[in-house]
């Protein structure tokens, strides 16, 4: 997968978990950083989505638990909301010294309220995104107000909010009230995306209309339809990324991507052996790719393997080479599967008779037809898919010729 596990540590010492979710090509232009919602954690479904999504935009998201939360240390009760302020800090901090500042922080529910106080005291964030926000910090005091009078007297009591137990503490209680979230929206003064469902029963859409009444421009509001708090439905979550992303393009300067220059050959392909393992750079004309190394043999599994283009090749060149030939008798040949295996076998086992036995190079094609066709039309498709021009390179005697250039 494309993603590294981290451990950073907050100001109090605790370790907190966290992931950092990578583009496909493992080299983001920018960085994120999101903050899941109120007891919930970086491994919720919503959570992974959103930021798998945004990667595809070019950014390196980083998902993580805050303190008392999922897999990171300390307790619940430390878990208050200035806490995860400084939570969000301390991640921001680390991912500056070892990547890169972040530019963008997107934030679910009382995590939505968390990044817009981080933001206010970062000013390496451009952009701020929210999904389901309440417009005020102790909004959240309902789900555990139950425990509140105990704790006044008791000092810590054992809460249940939604089905689970914490702790909480007078200063867990106290800290809720002590942000003005709303004039704090007013100084914000950076882009600021708001989403949230029109329906939603946990956060009413109320709180989306307060946020963008204090917010100052440039503000967005998408609206989530049929969408529930949490946005169990993944389609939903995946939206929500792809809309982040598209919204943020605008705010940050693109990048120009460093293309390899063919230098008037097919294509080139380049590896930095002091950045990288065994990933490989590959750039056609109009089209670049990643080859890589299954991590079985020391590789990053980053991308297919130079093998896995040879096989590739053969069985991209074997389905066109089959559509042309169906189209052309006009036959209904609707979809085609070619699949192929490459190994090394000794003629042996392929029951060759060879003069000097040896382990021979072998690829398995097996083809299926999906479409009206009798047996004989299948047997002169398997008679075709043999003809087409990578089948036949790979068959022929082949010259490579190799040379040194400056």
């Amino acid at each position: 997968m494309n993603r590294e596990r981290l451990s950073i540590q907050n100001k109090k010492g605790h370790k907190l978990q966290a992931y950092l979710e990578l583009p496909a090509d493992q080299k983001p232009h920018y960085f994120a950083i999101f903050a899941h919602c109120f007891t919930c954690n970086s491994n919720l479904s919503a959570v992974k989505n959103i930021s798998r999504s945004l990667t595809s935009h070019g950014f390196g998201v980083v998902r993580f638990d805050f303190t008392g939360l999922g897999k990171s240390e300390g307790e619940f009760a430390e878990s208050y909301f200035s806490a995860n302020v400084d939570d969000l800090i301390a991640v921001n901090d680390y991912i500056t010294k070892q990547y890169k500042a972040p530019g963008l922080l997107v934030g679910h529910s009382l995590g939505g309220a968390a990044v817009i106080v981080a933001a206010s005291k970062l000013e390496n964030i451009k952009a701020v995104a929210t999904v389901g926000a309440p417009s005020t910090v102790n909004h959240v005091t309902h789900l555990f107000s139950h425990g509140i009078e105990e704790v006044k007297e008791k000092g810590e009591v054992e809460v249940n909010i939604g089905g689970r137990p914490f702790k909480i503490d007078n200063r867990f209680v106290e800290d809720f009230d002590k942000i003005n979230l709303p004039e704090i929206t007013k100084n914000l003064r950076k882009p600021l995306l708001i989403m949230h469902a029109p329906f939603d029963g946990v956060v009413g859409i109320n709180n989306a209309h307060e946020l963008y009444h204090n917010a100052h421009h440039p503000k967005s509001f998408i609206s989530l339809d049929n969408a529930d708090h949490l946005l169990s439905n993944s389609n939903d979550s995946k939206y929500v990324g792809n809309i982040i992303g598209a919204w943020a393009d605008r705010y940050f300067m693109p990048l120009d991507n460093t293309m390899l220059d063919p230098k008037g050959e097919q294509l080139v392909a380049h590896l930095n052996l002091v950045e990288d393992n065994f990933t490989t750079s590959i750039q056609t004309k109009k089209h670049n790719f990643i080859a890589d190394e299954p991590a079985s043999i020391g590789g990053d599994d980053f991308g297919p393997s130079p093998y896995d283009f040879l096989s590739a090749g053969l069985a991209a060149c074997t389905v066109m080479t089959l559509k042309m030939y169906a189209e052309r008798k006009k036959w209904d040949l609707q979809e085609v599967y070619v699949y192929i295996t490459y190994s090394k076998k000794h003629s042996d086992d392929l029951m060759l008779d060879l003069e000097k036995p040896k382990r021979i190079d072998h690829l398995q094609k097996r083809l299926k037809f999906i479409g009206n066709l009798d047996e004989i039309q299948k047997v002169k498709l398997k008679e075709i898919a043999s003809k087409c021009s990578v089948h036949r390179t790979l068959m022929s005697d082949t010259l490579i010729e190799t040379e040194v250039i400056n």
